[in-house]
């Protein structure tokens, strides 16, 4: 039985039972013990939706897969526990968030437990990954599950903000329904590519107007 928060238990539970599903638990079961170590530890797999219900969602950062380094996935897209450095990415949306907003980040360090107690959902479209082996699970059925997940956000809420950043994560917008959300697209926050159009894509402001425009708060970025 897979263990995860009601709400999204409640919305996800036919995934649970198809075929792709069974194929991929018994896949990661069998990376965890052939191939370890895997992250993020197996308690922390689903940890981006077990503390962000889906009734308090209010944005979602879709990243493509854990980071691979040691000590560094905590199952949130992008964030890194405190003590651990700022990984690259994460410093480029920072600096982005400066230029976008006036000020700095309220988020001091990598750990971006600030953001998802607001109701910002950090997910990846692939849930785990070997050590030192970037994308090395893609393609074993999570990207099957995290667009379903998205699928139910887009069905079951309204006037959510997703933020697609990559082409891989630009992919998920098939499953959203614009006519009742926001999707903001742009290259991912890489050092590779942020220079491609990530910075000055002002997606943080224009992510608060949408809320307050709808009576919502703005997020505290």
């Amino acid at each position: 039985m897979v263990r995860l928060e009601a709400s999204w238990y409640t919305a996800l539970s036919a995934e649970f039972d198809k075929p792709y599903f069974t194929h991929l638990v018994a896949r990661i079961r069998s990376e965890y013990r052939e191939h370890p170590p895997i992250f993020p530890e197996g308690r922390y797999i689903f940890r981006a939706l077990d503390l962000c219900p889906l009734p308090q969602v209010r944005v979602v950062i879709l990243g493509q897969d854990p980071y691979h380094g040691p000590g560094q996935a905590e199952g949130l897209s992008f964030s890194v526990p405190r003590g651990m450095d700022i990984p690259p990415s994460l410093r480029n949306m920072k600096q982005e968030i400066e230029s976008d907003i006036g000020r700095p980040s309220i988020v001091l360090d990598g750990h971006l437990m600030p953001w998802v107690e607001q109701g910002v959902l950090l997910l990846n479209a692939t849930l785990t990954v070997r050590a030192h082996q970037a994308a090395s699970h893609q393609g074993l059925g999570w990207e099957t599950f995290t667009d379903e997940v998205i699928r139910q956000l887009s069905m079951r809420r309204s006037g959510l903000v997703f933020m697609l950043w990559g082409a891989p994560a630009r992919r998920k917008g098939a499953m959203i329904d614009r006519s009742r959300h926001l999707v903001l697209e742009a290259p991912h926050p890489s050092p590779l590519s942020a220079h491609r159009g990530f910075f000055g894509c002002r997606h943080f402001s224009r992510a608060n107007e949408y809320l307050i425009a709808q009576g919502l708060a703005p997020i505290n970025w």
